[in-house]
């Protein structure tokens, strides 16, 4: 049987700990939602209470260009909005001094700097720069052997309570390998509440969304086979029906198509598990939802060789429908992984899909973490304070992950969480 190593079973009294979180909430230099920081407080808290001082660190945001491969440290990436949050939670931390920095990224940590401040009587923590400011986290030559050596001699004890980043870099492997390691009190609870997805109550309704085919077709897939129902939304959607129904669709590439081309061949193996949405918006102009310029499509209206311009939602009527209502108020689980229109301007499709979830109290709702949580709160705050608080409903910290584990069929292959494993 497969068991993490618990935080719980190790003496922490007087040891430092490095903590890998995932604090990937700042967006143009603010807290959009701090669900994740909050979810990782307990674990944090519980540190601190036994006895021993923290290294924090985490990821945030996109500050690598893929194209040149340079790492610019701007205020938008930084971890600062997080250290002053954290603050006024009662936790008493500071920021690392940033190090020098080249166009390719901090090159080292200050080690004997980061250590002597946690000498600091008055001080339980301190919080590293974003660990996708250095050069060594997404390399995969000897910086990032480099920086996970560095990391680990800040401490005694690592500690990996990011669920939400699967990706094997070094902040997530290395000092596990280096030091004994252990998974934190939300990285236990997440991957418990998996189990709920790939072993769910039935029926099981999945929900995804996302911007680009491919990078969906190995969960969509495992999906069709484990899910009873199936509905997909934004660009994979679009995709979809230019798959489906021989259309073209503005915006989708050749990519995409060729992508939801394999799946619906692998769908028709099960018909009728896919939901499509029948009323979907179409509009002139990514910009913004302009008088005039946006209408409603019924996709039954479709025929080969039609030339849409950008299909930007899921109209309400799709989720009114009888089928999907009955589908929607019989469902045992729902798996929630989508945002349904290209937001801030097109957003009735995503509100009417999460209150008709809302609706069916009795069923378990997972939803995957990023935007699908974020868009929740933007556009049903009462409806997400009210969720927080109701058991039916679980807010996963990392949907990527999730829909890395439903490829899988566990979680127990992702690279970070094999290495906290008995």
């Amino acid at each position: 049987m497969n068991e993490l190593k618990k935080i719980q079973n190790v003496e922490l009294k007087g040891k430092t700990v490095l903590i890998r979180v995932d604090h990937n909430v700042v967006k143009k230099g603010r807290i959009i939602d701090p669900y994740r920081i909050d979810a990782s407080l307990p674990t944090i808290s519980y540190i601190i209470e036994q006895g021993a001082k923290l290294v924090l660190m985490s990821h945030i945001g996109r500050p690598k260009d893929k194209k040149t491969g340079k790492i610019e440290l701007a205020d938008n990436t930084s971890a600062a909005p997080i250290v002053e949050y954290l603050k006024a939670k009662g936790v008493r931390i500071e920021a690392a001094v940033i190090p020098a920095a080249g166009e390719y990224g901090i090159e080292h940590l200050d080690v004997q700097k980061i250590t002597s401040s946690l000498n600091n009587a008055d001080l339980d923590a301190v919080y590293l720069p974003n660990t996708r400011w250095f050069k060594g986290e997404e390399a995969k030559d000897e910086n990032k052997e480099i920086f996970g050596k560095e990391l680990s001699m800040l401490a005694d004890i690592f500690v990996n309570d990011a669920f939400g980043s699967w990706q094997p870099h070094a902040s997530t492997i290395i000092p596990a390998q280096l030091l004994p390691a252990y998974a934190g009190l939300l990285m236990q609870k997440e991957v418990e509440h998996l189990d709920a997805v790939l072993n769910p109550r039935r029926p099981f309704v999945a929900i995804v969304a996302g911007s680009k085919f491919d990078t969906k077709i190995e969960p969509l897939s495992a999906l069709l086979q484990s899910a009873d129902h199936l509905i997909l939304g934004g660009v994979i959607y679009n995709a979809y029906l230019c798959a489906r129904y021989g259309v073209q669709i503005e915006g989708v590439s050749e990519q995409d198509r060729q992508s939801a081309q394999k799946f619906v061949q692998l769908a028709e193996k099960y018909p009728g598990k896919v939901i499509e949405p029948r009323f979907i918006i179409e509009s002139d102009s990514l910009e913004g939802r302009f008088e005039g310029k946006f209408r409603t499509l019924d996709i039954s209206t479709l025929t080969k060789g039609d030339k849409l311009n950008y299909i930007l939602d899921v109209a309400k009527a799709s989720f009114q429908e009888k089928r999907v209502q009955q589908i929607f108020s019989g469902a045992g689980t729902f798996f929630i992984n989508a945002v349904m229109g290209l937001t801030p301007h097109f957003t009735e499709g995503t509100i009417a899909l999460d209150k008709q979830i809302a609706a069916n109290q009795e069923a378990v709702k997972l939803f995957g973490g990023g935007d699908t949580l974020q868009e929740f709160n933007t556009l049903l705050p009462e409806f997400y304070q009210q969720a927080l608080l109701d058991n039916s409903y679980y807010f996963f910290t990392g949907g990527g992950t999730i829909l890395k584990a439903i490829s899988e069929g566990s979680a127990w292959g992702l690279e970070p969480v094999k290495a906290l494993m008995l």
